[in-house]
């Protein structure tokens, strides 16, 4: 598709900012009550073991993506089908995250204006990126990889100093045994955010040296999860488990309750910077990933020019994906987990992966 290369910082910067997304200012993990942080710590460890699988398929077929080695595997034409219905998933994907993005500015600053218009205003500005090309995606990832590690720092600082945040609403650990830890972990947490980072098997042969794959995507991921677990525990720790609960963006909240010497307040602006940086990435991966499918599948020498048009279906796709955000969260929660996640990121890798080692030892013999 394209001859041009990132670096693995680069990468790195992507992966990190991709994890984060809309999970930095959900109520991730809330299921499992004030354990939210052990739920997100066993869905990181699951989201690491789902990683080697997509890991030694890359190694077999370090210059090309997922789509195309779905048909060294799987055969020409059944592969050609796995590699669209994937294609598709990418584009379902986009589409869904550009819907928490429009859904949190009408919640948080834009009440009265209408959904499309701001998903469009959106969709334009990721798709102009794309058109420039991988490297420029790169490089804005350099930079506001940046710009969101200030925010964090200068947020927690202000939300610490306001005297707001009790670690006392943490405990006690296990107060309800393992059973809630375990069914949020999985399936919900396992795939949204960390196994979510499938989508990299597209991305991963653009990479200048893959040597570093491993420790790239290793270390943005772990990166990525402490920063989830320590968000989610400093979320509780400001409002209370009940509180969390029933609120749509908790990271908001937190922000909101800041009130220093009466001076340094409403700094709602740092959570919504926050998700607008974090969420443009998240999309932006998923719909390079869908063109990246594309281009492989039906052969097209020049990617741009169908970065419109698969624009177009995603932000129409946004905005009728559900008739509300409640429907949205619950097809997400509750569809999305159990019957597009788990047949697309482990049985389908799973049975590749077995696929290649039986090869492998009949060829050995």
């Amino acid at each position: 598709m394209e001859r041009a290369k990132i670096s693995p910082f680069q990468l790195f910067a992507l992966i990190f900012l991709f994890e984060l997304g809309s999970a930095i200012v959900v109520s991730l993990g809330i299921g499992a009550k004030k354990d939210a942080w052990l739920a997100i710590l066993l869905g990181l460890a699951s989201g690491m073991g789902l990683f080697f699988i997509y890991y030694y398929l890359f190694l077999q077929y370090p210059n090309l993506p997922f789509t195309n080695y779905c048909r060294k595997i799987f055969g020409k034409y059944l592969g050609w089908g796995i590699g669209l219905l994937y294609t598709i998933h990418f584009i379902y994907a986009a589409a869904r995250n550009l819907r928490d993005f429009g859904d949190l500015l009408l919640a948080s600053t834009l009440p009265k204006t209408p959904l499309f218009p701001i998903n469009t205003f959106f969709i334009l500005a990721i798709g102009y990126v794309l058109f420039l090309g991988i490297e420029v995606l790169g490089r804005t990832a350099e930079v506001f990889i940046v710009i969101l590690l200030f925010l964090g720092v200068t947020g927690n600082l202000l939300v610490h100093l306001s005297g707001n945040v009790n670690y006392d609403h943490l405990m006690p650990i296990l107060e309800e045994g393992w059973k809630p830890i375990l069914t949020t972990t999985f399936p919900l947490i396992t795939f949204f955010p960390f196994g979510e980072a499938f989508v990299f098997t597209m991305l991963l042969p653009y990479l200048n040296q893959p040597k570093f794959v491993k420790k790239v995507y290793l270390s943005a991921l772990v990166s990525s999860g402490l920063i989830l677990i320590y968000t989610a525990s400093l979320n509780i720790a400001v409002l209370g488990v009940d509180r969390v609960e029933r609120s749509t963006f908790p990271l908001l909240s937190t922000i909101g309750t800041v009130n220093i010497a009466e001076f340094l307040q409403r700094l709602d602006s740092i959570a919504i910077f926050t998700l607008i940086i974090t969420l443009f990435f998240k999309i932006i991966i998923f719909y390079y990933a869908a063109i990246i499918g594309i281009v492989d599948l039906f052969q097209f020498k020049n990617y741009k020019k169908i970065v419109l048009p698969i624009g177009i279906i995603i932000l129409y796709s946004s905005v009728t994906i559900a008739s509300s955000f409640a429907e949205h969260i619950q097809e997400g929660q509750k569809i999305a987990a159990q019957y597009i996640h788990i047949p697309l990121h482990i049985i389908l890798p799973f049975l590749m992966l077995v696929i290649v080692l039986i090869r492998k030892k009949l060829r050995s013999h």
